[in-house]
């Protein structure tokens, strides 16, 4: 008997898939190699983030809502390849496309939802602070389960998650959480047990 084909998600950028979602966010990367260029990203819901011309919208102004992000250039370069192996491999892992990365795009990059919500938490832990920290961040943000990272970005962006909000709230909690904090490999509860402790943390109360 012949197999049946195995139907293929059709994803664009980092594991966007245009068929499916109708949430997702946008990394815009300015053509050129200036250090003080401001990379963006922003977050859309509905009809307005949907299909392949996603990539055709425009960077939005700073004080858009939807703006989550600005980072310069020499923060970004310092990151973007650790988040971008990190990316990768979740991308393959669920039989998604895997997507290089470019220093200067032609095109914004789609980011699955999930994704970009990592992202946004390493970027604000990083927006204020020295490009020598970086390096310590990611290891503290690599060492974060997946669901710990969209939790810290659900608390973030229910009252600092414009990106113009920098240094107040939850953006200064990130940043002392992740880029202050030393790491130490090895201590600490492992993200097994941390996402075990997530999932069993809601309160039952007797009424």
């Amino acid at each position: 008997m012949a197999r049946t084909p195995v139907a293929t998600r059709k994803s664009i950028g980092l594991g966007f898939v245009p068929e499916e979602s109708r949430h997702g966010f946008l990394i815009h990367i300015p053509k050129g190699s200036a250090k003080g260029d401001l990379i963006s990203i922003s977050e859309y819901r509905g009809d307005r983030f949907s299909g392949a011309e996603v990539t055709s919208l425009p960077a939005p102004p700073p004080s858009d809502p939807a703006l989550r992000v600005s980072l310069d250039r020499g923060r970004w370069a310092a990151l973007a390849p650790a988040f971008w192996e990190e990316a990768n491999r979740r991308l393959r892992a669920n039989g998604l496309a895997t997507a290089k990365l470019t220093k200067s795009p032609t095109k914004p990059i789609p980011v699955h939802p999930s994704l970009g919500k990592e992202l946004c938490v390493l970027c604000w832990a990083v927006e204020e602070a020295s490009i020598d920290d970086i390096p310590n961040a990611l290891r503290n943000w690599e060492a974060l389960a997946p669901e710990e990272r969209w939790w810290l970005y659900t608390m973030t962006v229910a009252t600092t998650g414009q990106a113009m909000k920098k240094g107040v709230g939850w953006r200064k909690a990130l940043r002392a959480a992740i880029a202050d904090n030393p790491f130490v490999k090895g201590e600490g509860m492992s993200p097994k047990a941390r996402r075990e402790l997530l999932g069993h943390s809601q309160l039952t109360l007797e009424i």
